[in-house]
């Protein structure tokens, strides 16, 4: 095993975390060097010996640094949802640095625990008729397609909110006290159409959270519907949504609220300075129209210091940036330099 990645084995951490017996010699020899190749196939034997007929070898990737092995990941033969994924180094005989039967035994645990997760939330979403387009797997909120307006977004919001109850019932939040609230992004139908697909050959847990499908449904403006919880269930009736826009887009609207607000300010502060912090801007209920969000700034400039913004304005503005109404003035949100302190809007 001529080696690409220059990995070495350190001898200590080679001996603890060897596997014993023949296969770790057969697979890591002694002292090679090897590829993300070679961890592949230290992985698919590991699943052979361990899992024999439960995993089956998708890909492998690099990990930094090299000296880590490969991250490798499963599909699960009775089980078209689920995916495991396990830091495997075949060099060192190890998965993550430790024995590899009992982490690829925790890898198909979380695996599968993950695939009830995303069960929960496609059939509860469903059920309410919506297709479940991708889930964040960070955050866990799913995308869903939805045209939103003036007269329907009230409606639909609060029809989302009971969507997220049943999800996060349906995976376990019941009764629980544990649900603190729950999210869902929306995008339009035309952006859905279009969106990246990956293969239908992928289990759906890999497919509804690849990057591809995410960055297609990102790059365009959509919306983030938050709900609160009470008594550990989702609350319906608490959702808020914001416009979340591509950066670009975000730029030219924070350049045009900042320079509409500053000229406002000035009939009263001449020496006026925006800052350039960049609020959540919430939807007014009942629009999708008007957006309305802090903008800080600083009455006078201090010397050649950027301003952080010491006092605030709550406003209201149309899409593109331009104030709608007047400015609510806040007053004083901070101290000098010191931490903000914004009340709730």
């Amino acid at each position: 095993m001529s080696g690409s990645r220059g990995r070495r084995r350190t001898g200590a951490a080679a001996v603890t975390g060897m596997l014993t017996g023949a296969l770790a010699l057969a697979l890591t020899g002694c002292g090679l060097v090897t590829t993300t190749k070679e961890d592949r196939a230290y992985a698919e034997k590991l699943a052979a010996t361990h899992h024999p007929g439960v995993l089956r070898v998708i890909e492998a990737h690099t990990l930094l640094p090299k000296s880590s092995g490969s991250e490798v990941v499963f599909a699960v033969t009775d089980d078209p949802v689920a995916v495991v994924r396990m830091r495997v180094d075949a060099e060192a005989g190890t998965c993550n640095t430790h024995d590899c039967r009992e982490v690829m035994d925790q890898a198909i645990e979380k695996g599968r625990q993950e695939a009830d997760a995303l069960r929960a939330v496609v059939g509860s979403f469903r059920a309410c008729g919506h297709e479940v387009l991708a889930v964040d797997p960070q955050t866990g909120a799913p995308w869903i397609a939805a045209s939103l307006t003036n007269s329907t977004v009230s409606a639909r919001i609060g029809e989302l909110g009971g969507c997220a109850r049943k999800w996060k019932e349906a995976a376990g939040g019941k009764d629980g006290g544990a649900v603190r609230g729950a999210s869902v992004n929306v995008v339009s139908p035309a952006v859905a159409a279009k969106r990246h697909q990956g293969a239908k050959t992928q289990p759906t847990a890999m497919r509804l959270s690849g990057s591809s499908l995410l960055a297609s449904l990102g790059s365009h403006a959509y919306y983030s519907v938050g709900f609160g919880a009470v008594d550990g269930r989702v609350d319906p009736s608490s959702g808020n949504a914001r416009i979340v826009r591509p950066f670009k887009e975000r730029q030219k609207f924070a350049a045009a609220v900042h320079g509409a607000v500053g000229d406002l300010l000035r009939a009263e502060h001449p020496r006026v300075r925006v800052s350039d912090y960049e609020w959540v801007w919430r939807l007014e209920p009942g629009t999708v129209d008007r957006v309305t969000g802090y903008v800080l700034y600083c009455e006078e400039p201090d010397g050649e210091k950027s301003c952080l913004g010491d006092r605030a304005v709550l406003v209201t503005t149309d899409l593109a940036g331009k104030p709608v109404g007047g400015l609510r003035h806040v007053g004083k949100v901070r101290e000098g330099r010191g931490p903000l302190r914004l009340p709730p809007m």
